[in-house]
């Protein structure tokens, strides 16, 4: 599931140069969507690249009113500001009186948000009849509970993109746990830039793989010449625990780190993963993989670290160079033999049960790191069909 983090950034804010601040953080940051009224559509194209949505004030507002004021096209038109959806206009008894609800259906072109202040059990009425409306649904807790937001995820199902209203990381945090499902994104309503840049991390960890990693007992370590081997640079710093999941079969991955090791001989490269040979698949941040002879600058590759928590980096150069190899064989606990080509050199190193190894101290019997799906891939996708591989 796709999280995002959308930044409320309206004349609630306060005057441009407030609103505009919020933004740059914003936008420094990471954030998916800006908030903004009609008016600042452009101003915040100006300011980057970002998808920016719109108040439309007044659910009562008439199409042609809105034409007559040129402005630039958001990527969706919010309703409720000013409106019933922020206690503005008093809701009615029928919702089929709804001028909220009506100014959704009228907008044709461009995608709709519904706008929705929780006030009470008629208001979260009011957001689940809007959610059948609206491509987007923000709903904002007054005084926030946990309740109204558990009811709309149980009842809106995938009709529409639910969006939380917070104040902090850790509100964001909870908004995107609840009911093991969560809300699809969160609006944001912050000045901080730490709070921002803690609420745009909280949703990359939301949206990351965990991966079951086990240990398979090396049965074969072998020479075997010298082969077309591939060093994966990227464009992010790994941690010490990091590397990626490589090898010459696709159900059987290896842990290879990162070389963040300094050496007598080699600084460290913590950017690097000396990945094995031309032939051999990497795991990516979509669950496939691809062919190290395949990765270009701008690919997307998967790390990993020892606990399984995974994220993704882009690539920058890769380098293929001809060097000596290993043929490394282990043994899974299910029984199965898997195998990769990996350098013949100190610096490249797996994760064994005694902790970072060299390859070229490995020995029969050592148990080392690896991810294993006993699922056979075609173009780098898992399918249902019975593929040898030796």
């Amino acid at each position: 599931m796709t999280r995002s983090v959308w930044l409320k950034a309206d004349d609630a804010v306060g005057d441009w140069e407030a609103r505009k601040r919020r933004i740059t953080a914003g936008l420094e940051a990471g954030v998916d969507w800006v908030l903004v009224d009609e008016s600042d559509v452009e101003r915040v194209r100006e300011l980057g690249s970002v998808n920016v949505a719109a108040f439309r004030s007044g659910g009562d507002v008439h199409v042609m009113d809105a034409e007559e004021t040129e402005t630039a096209e958001p990527d969706a038109v919010v309703i409720g500001k000013k409106g019933e959806g922020d206690g503005t206009v008093d809701l009615p008894e029928d919702f089929s009186g709804s001028a909220d609800l009506s100014a959704l259906r009228r907008e044709e072109k461009t995608p709709t948000g519904a706008y929705v202040r929780i006030l009470d059990e008629y208001y979260e009425a009011f957001a689940e009849e809007a959610a059948a409306e609206a491509d987007y649904t923000v709903v904002v807790g007054e005084d926030w509970t946990i309740i109204p937001l558990e009811n709309l995820i149980a009842r809106i199902g995938e009709e529409t993109d639910l969006i939380a209203g917070v104040r902090s990381a850790e509100e964001a945090r909870t908004a995107f746990e609840t009911l093991e499902i969560g809300a699809d994104a969160v609006l944001l309503d912050s000045d901080d830039p730490d709070t921002i840049r803690e609420t745009v991390a909280v949703r990359d960890s939301a949206e990351r793989e965990h991966l079951d990693l086990g240990w398979a007992e090396i049965t074969e370590i072998a020479q075997t010449g010298s082969a077309d081997r591939v060093c994966v640079d990227t464009g992010s710093l790994m941690d010490h625990d990091e590397g990626m999941l490589v090898g010459s079969m696709s159900r059987g991955l290896f842990f290879v780190h990162a070389e963040t090791a300094e050496s007598p001989y080699v600084a460290s490269r913590p950017f690097r993963v000396n990945a094995g040979a031309v032939h051999a698949y990497v795991r990516t941040p979509d669950g496939g993989t691809k062919y190290l002879s395949e990765l270009e600058s701008g690919d997307e590759v998967q790390l990993v670290d020892t606990g399984g928590d995974t994220r993704e980096a882009i690539v920058g150069r890769v380098k293929i160079e001809r060097r000596p190899m290993f043929r490394i064989e282990a043994e899974t606990e299910s029984g199965d033999r898997i195998a990769t080509l990996l350098q013949n050199a100190e610096t490249i190193k797996v994760q064994s049960r005694e902790g970072r190894k060299a390859v070229t101290d490995l020995e029969v019997g050592d148990e080392v790191l690896l991810y294993y799906e006993a699922v056979a891939r075609h173009f780098g996708e898992a399918v249902e069909e019975r593929i040898i591989e030796k």
